[in-house]
């Protein structure tokens, strides 16, 4: 049964659902990042999360990266310099503006981002596995429609010009 308050006012579904992100989401990736933090193959985890950032934004530029880890652009170059030498990531001159560097994964770095992966999915397989299949798939439902309302369509250089 609908509660009086979201009959009256509609955006407190949306307050409900928010506080239900806000309380959820953290926790989820909490024990994500756990799992994920034992098999990361000896890099730190500032290392490990940039490597997982490129991997899921391949063509990214360093700036974006930085601002995603939260350091200053001398230690994020400082940062993916270590990751270069360790053949794990490939820095390249975009075409457009020589200024920028594009990011991408080697298929060393692709492949210790997938190993992690599959372990960290694994753990949380065996914690979902306590669901019944149905619960299973709401769950999957709902990850799917977070996950199409969260997913930002990148920005070109057109559009931000013309959207200022």
């Amino acid at each position: 049964m609908q509660s009086l308050q979201a009959a009256t006012d509609p955006s407190a579904g949306a307050y409900a659902c928010a506080q239900e992100l806000l309380d959820t989401v953290p926790l989820v990736m909490r024990i994500i990042r756990s799992h994920m933090r034992q098999h990361r193959s000896g890099l730190t985890v500032p290392q490990f999360r940039t490597l997982c950032y490129v991997d899921s934004s391949t063509g990214c530029t360093l700036s974006e990266v930085a601002d995603f880890i939260g350091l200053s652009l001398p230690a994020m170059s400082r940062l993916v310099d270590g990751l270069a030498e360790k053949g794990l990531i490939k820095r390249r001159p975009c075409l457009d503006d020589r200024r920028l560097v594009r990011l991408s994964l080697t298929p060393s770095g692709q492949s210790a981002i997938r190993g992690a992966r599959a372990l960290a999915q694994a753990k949380l397989a065996e914690t979902v596995s306590r669901l019944r299949p149905v619960e299973q798939n709401s769950v999957v439902g709902a990850m799917r429609m977070v996950r199409d309302i969260f997913t930002v369509e990148p920005v070109t250089d057109d559009e931000a010009v013309s959207n200022p």
